[in-house]
Parts: structure tokens; sequence; C-alpha cells
């Protein structure tokens, strides 16, 4: 045998190595694993890691987003300063920013929470069935967006699956919407719901704060219920009602 092995010895150590386990043969030839190979295999070449957004850890939103509202100086120039501002996660997830709607200068200007499907859609504040009802009740007291009352929202995009907002969203957005109003110059503010109540007066409990004068950014603010509320509590209408006059009653004292 071309192994130098007798009949009988190959025979043995096949047995031999069939008790250990051994059900196939895999090669004629035995292979030296300890062998060194002819040429060491070269790197491969590391796949770059995927860009992301991350900031730096030494940037602060909040003071990035206070400089950039400070150099707007008009309306225009304040929603392309928000159009760029990058350092907000909700931006990444919603279809568009959603700035304001209404009359710029108007008298009124009313402070929602955040845009929702349909205003995320459209690009305007309040444009869904709760936005039909503020117009419903706007009208009830000659007020209308196309005249007299400018709309915004705190945020300017779309929560995901139209959760509240972070307070840390807040806090971030919070400079922009104080030059908002600024630059908007409104005699009075309305805001609507717990979280434009959180946003400009820093209080929580619409219930107890509704239909009660406060102030806040130099101005005479109206806390009231949002009208999405209104859509789910329609007994709570008849307080709305009541704000809506206090509010007519507080323009016509202030001429």
């Amino acid at each position: 045998m071309e192994s130098g092995l007798d009949f009988h010895t190959a025979r043995v150590l096949l047995e031999w190595q069939i008790e250990l386990g051994a059900t196939e043969a895999i090669g004629d030839v035995p292979v030296d694993r300890y062998a060194l190979p002819e040429t060491t295999p070269k790197p491969k070449k590391p796949v770059a890691a995927p860009e992301t957004h991350t900031k730096p850890a030494s940037m602060d939103p909040v003071a990035v987003a206070k400089q950039a509202a400070k150099s707007a100086s008009s309306l225009p120039e304040l929603r392309a300063a928000m159009d760029a501002f990058d350092l907000c996660d909700l931006k990444r997830g919603a279809r568009q920013l959603v700035f304001a709607d209404g009359t710029p200068g108007a008298r009124v200007m009313i402070i929602g929470e955040a845009p929702g499907r349909d205003e995320d859609r459209e690009g305007k504040p309040f444009v869904g069935r709760a936005g039909q009802l503020l117009d419903k009740m706007l009208a009830a007291i000659s007020l209308s967006r196309a005249e007299n009352v400018y709309i915004t929202n705190v945020l300017p995009w779309r929560p995901p699956q139209n959760r509240d907002p972070k307070p840390e969203e807040i806090g971030m957005m919070k400079p922009f919407l104080d030059r908002h109003v600024a630059l908007a110059k409104p005699d009075v503010l309305v805001v609507m719901g717990n979280i434009s109540c959180q946003a400009v007066l820093g209080k929580r409990g619409i219930t107890r704060l509704r239909g009660k004068w406060d102030q806040a950014l130099d101005l005479p603010v109206l806390p009231m219920f949002h009208p999405a509320y209104l859509l789910r509590q329609p007994q709570m209408k008849r307080q709305a009602w009541a704000d809506l006059l206090e509010l007519k009653a507080r323009l016509r004292e202030r001429g």
C-alpha cells in the first residue's frame, strides 16, 4: 500500500477513528493545521459608519435656538431660521414645518400645542376637525384667521403618533416661539391646551387656568380649552363660550 501500512494496521486505525465518532472522510491526505499560510490575507477594508445626526456634546440646542431666533428680524426670516434648525429630532419624523396661519399683525394670536396629521400634511396649524371647530368658535365673536387672528403652535413639527411634546422639545423650541410673538405683535395671546400653558405660562391644569387672564411675554394671556378636547368633551363647550365672551370683552376694552 502507498501509505506504508499493511491491511490489518490500516483497518485497526480506521476502526479506532470510527469509535471516536468519525463518519466520513473529508480528504485523501491529512491536513497540517499548524502550518502557516504562504501569504497573510489582507485585512478587509473597514466599512464606513453610517452618517448620524448626533449633535456634538458641547452644542447646546437651546443656545443655538436663541441665537437663530434673535437673528430673525421678520416673520419670513424666522420661518427660514426654524426650517434650518436641525437639532430637534421631531424634524426628521415630520413631513414639513408648520409655521403659522392667519393674519400677521392681528390683534389676537392663538398658540396651539403641536401639529397633528392634517397639519403635518398641509403645513398649516388647526386645519383638521379641531381647526374647523376653532373657526366656528372665532366666528361666533366676529373673529377669523382671514381678517384678525394669527395662529401658530408651540412646536412646528408633528410628534410621532401625536404624542405629547417632551419638556426638552418645548424648551428647545421656546426661543423661536418667544421671537414669533415679538415679531407678530398681537394685543392679546390665547393659549389653547395644557402644552401651550406650560410653554407660555409655565403652568399646567387647563381646567383650573381656563378663562382667567394671566400675563406673559409682556402681553395679557387667556388660557382656553383646546378644540380637540372640546370634540372629545362636548359638554365643556359652555365654558369655552364663556371664555370667548371674555376674550371679546377684553378686545373691546383695549379699543
